[in-house]
């Protein structure tokens, strides 16, 4: 799922293309896609973009006539810009937007269809679609800390609640705990202040360093590898592969659909965290430590 940096640099590449350029017209191919019924994507044809925003991972487009387009990629949806109109286009094209200089499309990769567009009336509506979590780069860390003790979540939970905070998911979390060196399973009440300053100072820091590193990759053009997994990144998506750190395998969490992605020896002292699919299968057998972990391992 698209996370705060990539969004910010879709943003980025918007603004530079499409602000104050006019929608001519526009076609959505899924039927899963639009989830409003009234206005009609078509009220804001005819009209210029005046602005855009971001409302957690969800992008705002705001037109002229404050007819606003709320889009949220979910997981596997992405955003393309072609500078003109397409003949035609893949199965996996679930919207197509056409200004008066290209064409901005939005994809959705396999079967299951989350991602989303809502149509609203002004900007007043835009409220409804705000998840409330704070944005980390307008908050002091006491401010931090007191927002993440709101409710007692493991910090892997908190710091992916987007009532919490702003623009955080799977990924970006994985890469934040890693460099605080704390636990995904820690509750937010038992952190002490020391713990919370790192734990702030690691979220400025991972964020503000792949931003600038997407900038750099990205070159002008319009973001075109928008993904959870990078060759750069510390842990996550790198189960079985060394910390880049220390060279401990990197460990995994896995439930549902999400999975946690972890040092041992970096983050929770060598202690292996219990896989919930695993862990009930050995049971006994399941390892206590990384160290046992390699033993088994070698």
């Amino acid at each position: 799922m698209p996370e705060l940096p990539d969004i910010t640099l879709y943003l980025e590449a918007l603004q530079q293309r499409a602000f104050g350029r006019r929608l001519e017209r526009s076609q959505v191919h899924s039927p899963f896609l639009l989830r409003s019924v009234e206005p009609a994507i078509s009220a804001a044809h005819g009209a210029t973009v005046a602005a855009f925003d971001r409302l957690g991972k969800r992008i705002a487009i705001g037109f002229a006539n404050d007819i606003w387009f709320v889009i949220h990629l979910m997981i596997a949806g992405r955003l393309q810009w072609l500078d003109t109109w397409p003949d035609r286009v893949s199965k996996q094209t679930a919207l197509a937007l056409g200004f008066d200089n290209g064409t901005l499309l939005l994809t959705e990769a396999g079967t299951r269809k989350r991602a989303s567009l809502y149509v609203l009336h002004d900007r007043a509506e835009l409220e409804q679609h705000d998840p409330g979590g704070v944005e980390i780069g307008q908050i002091t860390a006491a401010e931090f800390q007191a927002v993440l003790q709101r409710r007692n979540h493991t910090l892997k939970r908190a710091l992916t609640d987007p009532r919490l905070l702003s623009g955080i998911g799977n990924a970006y979390s994985d890469e934040i705990l890693h460099r605080a060196k704390l636990s995904p399973i820690a509750l937010t009440s038992k952190l002490t202040e020391t713990e919370y300053e790192r734990l702030f100072a690691a979220v400025q820091a991972v964020l503000d360093e792949w931003l600038r590193r997407l900038r750099v990759q990205a070159n002008g053009a319009f973001p075109r590898k928008v993904t959870a997994f990078h060759e750069e990144m510390a842990v996550h998506g790198r189960y079985g592969q060394p910390c880049t750190v220390c060279g401990t395998k990197v460990q995994r969490i896995r439930y549902a659909d999400n999975e946690t992605n972890y040092c041992p020896r970096c983050q929770t002292g060598g202690r292996l965290l219990a896989d919930r699919s695993l862990s009930r299968l050995l049971k006994q057998d399941w390892p206590k430590s990384i160290d046992e972990w390699e033993r088994l391992h070698e």
